[in-house]
């Protein structure tokens, strides 16, 4: 007979299996969900739309993505296409996102909780890289020309910046979810609403209160569109 320990280590292994085979976004249990924005009803996700009031605009965005965008003061703009903007994304697990690089202008290092992100270069040259989680902090990096395909694991730190002070880039991401949100570092360690105390940040990037103070009074501007 299994002893009590036995039965607690097996019922752990199986939590720990069911929690990584549902890591990811749901997958559909039908042909589509076109995403209802509209429901009272509160799920991870969206529930569905009565198929039956389903047609093809729900899978379709004349989102433009061949006309260049301009760039933010960080020298980029990303323009994501996802469950918001084609409700029948819902649940099928993808978005896509066109970037726009300004000469010497960047992606600044920011997370996707929920993606993993395969990137391809359109036009230019990208540096870009990701950073793994401690202790190691191993920074993997590389200098993409046109065609050339990179990825970022999912929840890693990310960056991408063009090296070219004359000509901009343009690259083309997908996202392996419906909506795959982001957390640029900068912007949420600075700008943060309210504010993370000076205090706890200077004793982390041990530098003075003043420095940080100074930090947190920019203007932490969004490049997600």
């Amino acid at each position: 007979m299994a002893s009590a320990s036995s039965i607690c280590l097996l019922a752990a292994l199986l939590a720990l299996v069911s929690w990584q085979a549902i890591a990811s976004d749901p997958s559909p249990l039908q042909d589509f969900c076109v995403a209802d924005k509209h429901s009272p009803v509160l799920v991870n996700g969206f529930t569905c739309l009565d198929p039956k009031y389903v047609n093809a605009d729900h899978f379709f965005k004349a989102a433009m993505l061949d006309t260049p965008r301009n760039p933010n003061k960080v020298g980029s703009n990303v323009t994501l296409i996802n469950v918001m903007q084609i409700p029948g994304l819902n649940t099928l697990g993808i978005s896509i996102a066109r970037i726009d690089y300004a000469p010497l202008g960047q992606n600044p290092p920011h997370t996707h909780p929920r993606a993993t992100e395969i990137l391809t270069v359109l036009e230019g040259t990208l540096y870009v890289g990701f950073v793994t989680s401690n202790p190691n902090n191993t920074l993997f990096s590389k200098v993409l020309n046109k065609g050339d395909v990179f990825v970022f694991p999912v929840g890693l730190i990310h960056f991408q910046f063009n090296p070219n002070p004359h000509q901009p880039a343009v690259a083309i991401a997908a996202l392996s979810s419906q909506n795959p949100g982001v957390i640029t570092i900068a912007n949420a360690v600075f700008g943060s609403k309210p504010p993370i105390s000076d205090e706890v940040l200077a004793k982390a990037f041990q530098v003075g209160k003043d420095t940080i103070d100074w930090l947190q009074a920019q203007f932490w501007e969004n490049n997600h569109y």
